[in-house]
C-alpha cells in the first residue's frame, strides 16, 4: 500500500524540495502552505505521515498538531528552527511523534519517516493478527486498533506503543527511561517527564476514571505497570 505523506511548510521552496525528494522515495505526497489547507487535505486524504512545520502563519504547528490529534491518528514529525530541549519536549507533549531541527538533510527526513512507520507498524506488520485482551480492552497489534468494549479508542502511535508494551506483561514495572526508549527509538534526548504527559493522556482515553488508575498504575519513584489483575 502506498504511504501518503502530508507536508505542511510555508516556505514554498523548502516544501517543493521535500515533495520532490519524497516522491522519488515512493511516497504519495501532498503539500500545504498553511494550517487551514493542511487540515482540509488531511480530512480529505487521511495521510499516514504529517511533516509539520512549527512556525506557520495564522495557525502555528502546535495548534495544527492538536487539531490533527482530535480528528485522526497520523504519525507527526514536527519540524522547526527551535533547537532548545524544552521546545522539543513541548512539541512531543502536544502530540508529535518525532522532532527535526532545521537545517536537516532530506536523507535524515526520509530515515525519520521510515523509523516512524516502523513504530506505527505499517511497513513490517507480519499480519499475524496478534490480539491482547485485558479487562474491557482489546488491543489489535496488526491494525493498531484499541477497543474498550465495542467502542474504538483513537490513540496516537506513541500512546499505542506505550499501551501495548505495558499490557503485554501485566504486573511488570517499566521505568520511564525504558518506556521512552521503546516509544521513541531515537537518539535525541527526551526529558523523562514526557512519558508522564503521554501516560496522562492515555489514561484519559482508556480509564473509566483516570484518577483510579484501573489499568495503568504508577510505581512512585520508578515508572509504570499494567494492572496484573487484568491479565487474561
Amino acid at each position: 500500500m502506498e504511504i501518503k505523506v502530508l507536508i505542511v511548510e510555508d516556505e514554498s521552496k523548502i516544501a517543493a524540495l521535500m515533495e520532490s525528494f519524497l516522491q522519488t522515495e515512493g511516497y504519495d505526497v501532498l503539500t500545504a502552505l498553511d494550517g487551514k489547507t493542511a487540515l482540509q487535505l488531511f480530512t480529505k486524504h487521511k495521510p499516514d505521515i504529517v511533516i509539520l512545520d512549527w512556525m506557520l502563519p495564522h495557525m502555528n504547528g502546535l495548534d495544527i498538531c492538536q487539531k490533527l490529534r482530535q480528528i485522526g491518528t497520523p504519525g507527526i514529525i514536527m519540524v522547526t528552527a527551535k533547537s532548545e530541549e524544552t521546545d522539543k519536549i513541548i512539541g512531543l507533549e502536544m502530540g508529535a511523534d518525532d522532532y527535526l531541527t532545521k537545517p536537516f538533510s532530506l536523507r535524515e527526513l526520509s530515515a525519520r519517516i521510515r523509523s516512524l512507520l516502523r513504530r506505527m507498524n505499517r511497513n513490517d506488520s507480519d499480519g499475524s493478527g496478534n490480539v491482547l485482551r485485558r479487562g474491557e480492552l482489546t488491543i489489535h497489534e496488526d491494525s493498531l486498533q484499541v477497543f474498550k468494549g465495542a467502542q474504538e479508542l483513537h490513540l496516537t502511535p506513541t500512546e499505542f506503543k506505550l499501551l501495548h508494551l505495558l499490557a503485554s506483561k501485566p504486573g511488570r514495572v517499566y521505568s520511564r527511561m525504558q518506556l521512552l526508549q521503546h516509544a521513541f527509538e531515537e537518539e535525541f534526548i527526551v526529558d523523562e517527564r514526557t512519558v508522564d504527559s503521554h501516560i496522562s493522556k492515555l489514561r484519559k482515553k482508556i480509564e473509566s476514571d483516570s484518577r483510579t488508575s484501573e489499568y495503568i498504575q504508577t510505581v512512585y519513584g520508578f515508572g509504570y505497570r499494567f494492572g496484573a489483575e487484568h491479565e487474561n
